[in-house]
């Protein structure tokens, strides 16, 4: 069995997969016809969502067009993962009892790059027929260069101003509104793509690049939905690999690209999934409500990303990636046997976050957190690890925890010195940073744009040695890291003290959770 298009026509050999329903060829001739959906990113939370969320309609008839997915950072993942399996995909689910869900996902109908397909890219943003442009390119991606403010439309070169340029070409070809869609992991993820856009067109307008007319072409015509996407997906796992191999399929193995992306033409993950959007698609949209997702304003969206980033799933999830790098964890769901730290995350949520929570309506926080802690992390066979969980986590500190700590902040009601947990995971980030376990070994540090930042400002601290409280003030007292002045909020204080027992020697963090925790 080898994945492709042909080789699907023989049913009997994939009797154990879901197959698309419907003849992913024809699809594709509809697609560059009449493309309805364009996606950029095309790592594994699209393959395993969105793209299986387009399969979903199309099986239902209510598509007849795939989605068109382009990559603009990591070329590989198209030219090694997509495009020598004719753009198909094996979608695992991994269920809670064990069992793997798996299917062959068509719905991909073409797979292009900005670097070698620009130009089919712009015919397609030109089609009248198209509808969303959607993204998980990350935060990072929303970045552009000066550069770009100088150039104008025709020589840009980052993500945001292609897209800019694209879209401009779209309003002197047909004139048709468009919706630019992130549905990246990052609160006011809308926003951020729209300020992107808008800055860059305004620059170029100052610059005489574009016109008055182009730009009021953008800000009028051009929406940018929010949205709140959650399916964790974590990097294709050995035993899936075993697993599909044991089926009978060749050449799936994983593979690391030269831009460090962890990628394999399978795509393993969770059964649980939420996508929340705000129902602004100016040209039209699939019925997508009609898959699960759900459709509201954009005060809700908002609402339903407090819910989940500052309480009942990220700020959990950023304690036990700590926390597990520095206990030596491996997998969540076995740091959610670990009764110190199970408690410290169901305490944390329930005694700390869940006052302020964000109550959305459309789905129910207490619901929403007992599944992340009944079913979700302890899954054994999410085969998650706390180091991908780890990364970047100089960026999200604010949203996940800085954000509570203003709620305690403006209540007439609490205050911060009630808050004895959330003090407790920054003190162990900085302990984490320190690269040392509670074994006393060293260990890699997942990649953060601030840790060499973070190393020299921590370099001269030792496990077992005393450490002058000053040499924290630097970054206890920075905004951008935690949302707050941890000095001005009352909190330094006890997250230096905390600090402070979890570097007194080896096995401090173990001593340190139990004293607290048990």
């Amino acid at each position: 069995m080898r994945l492709s298009l042909q080789s699907i026509q023989n049913k009997k050999e994939w009797k154990e997969y879901h197959l698309p329903s419907y003849d992913p060829e024809k699809i594709a001739k509809n697609t560059i016809q009449a493309p309805q959906w364009i996606h950029f990113g095309a790592g594994n939370i699209f393959r395993a969502f969105p793209a299986v969320l387009c399969q979903r309609l199309i099986e239902q008839g209510k598509m007849n067009t795939g989605i068109i997915c382009c990559e603009s950072y990591d070329n590989e993942i198209i030219t090694k993962a997509l495009r020598p399996y004719d753009n198909l995909t094996v979608a695992v689910t991994l269920n809670m009892d064990g069992t793997l869900k798996k299917e062959v996902v068509g719905s991909i109908s073409h797979s292009l790059t900005m670097s070698e397909n620009k130009e089919n890219i712009v015919e397609i943003f030109k089609k009248a027929s198209l509808q969303i442009v959607s993204f998980t390119i990350t935060e990072k991606g929303y970045s552009f260069v000066v550069d770009d403010m100088d150039k104008g439309p025709k020589e840009c070169k980052s993500l945001m101003a292609q897209i800019t340029a694209m879209c401009l070409e779209r309003g002197h070809s047909c004139k048709r509104p468009l919706a630019l869609v992130s549905m990246d992991n990052c609160s006011h993820n809308g926003e951020k793509l729209q300020k992107a856009v808008m800055q860059i067109a305004q620059s170029w307008l100052s610059r005489k690049k574009i016109s008055q007319e182009d730009y009021n072409y953008l800000e009028k015509n051009i929406s940018f939905p929010w949205s709140m996407i959650d399916k964790i997906t974590p990097h294709p796992h050995p035993k899936v690999e075993e697993q599909l191999i044991a089926d009978g399929l060749e050449e799936i193995h994983p593979f690391i690209t030269a831009k460090h992306t962890y990628i394999a033409p399978f795509v393993n993950a969770e059964k649980c999934q939420y996508l929340v959007l705000e129902d602004k698609f100016p040209n039209g949209r699939p019925p997508l409500e009609d898959v699960g997702v759900i459709f509201t304003d954009r005060d809700t969206v908002d609402k339903v990303e407090k819910m989940k980033v500052c309480t009942c799933l990220n700020p959990l999830h950023t304690c036990l990636a700590i926390y597990g790098c520095l206990l030596g964890y491996t997998s969540i769901a076995e740091e959610m046997k670990d009764r110190e730290l199970n408690t410290f995350i169901y305490r944390m949520s329930h005694e700390e976050g869940i006052t302020f929570v964000t109550d959305p309506k459309v789905i129910n926080p207490t619901k929403f957190l007992n599944e992340v802690l009944t079913e979700r992390f302890p899954n054994p066979f999410l085969l998650d690890t706390p180091q991908r969980i780890a990364t970047d986590t100089s960026q999200k500190l604010s949203i996940r925890y800085g954000e509570t700590i203003k709620a305690y902040m403006a209540s007439n009601n609490h205050n911060t010195s009630e808050l004895k947990l959330i003090p407790l995971v920054l003190a162990g980030w900085i302990r984490y940073l320190i690269a040392i376990n509670d074994l006393g070994e060293e260990f890699e540090v997942s990649p953060d744009p601030l840790y060499p930042v973070m190393k020299e400002k921590l370099k001269d601290i030792k496990i077992g040695s005393a450490i002058n409280p000053e040499s924290l003030h630097s970054i206890l007292s920075n905004v951008s890291i935690f949302g707050v002045d941890l000095y001005e909020c009352g909190l330094a204080e006890k997250v230096i003290k905390y600090f402070e027992e979890l570097i007194e020697d080896i096995g401090a963090v173990r001593k340190t959770l139990q004293k607290y925790l048990s």
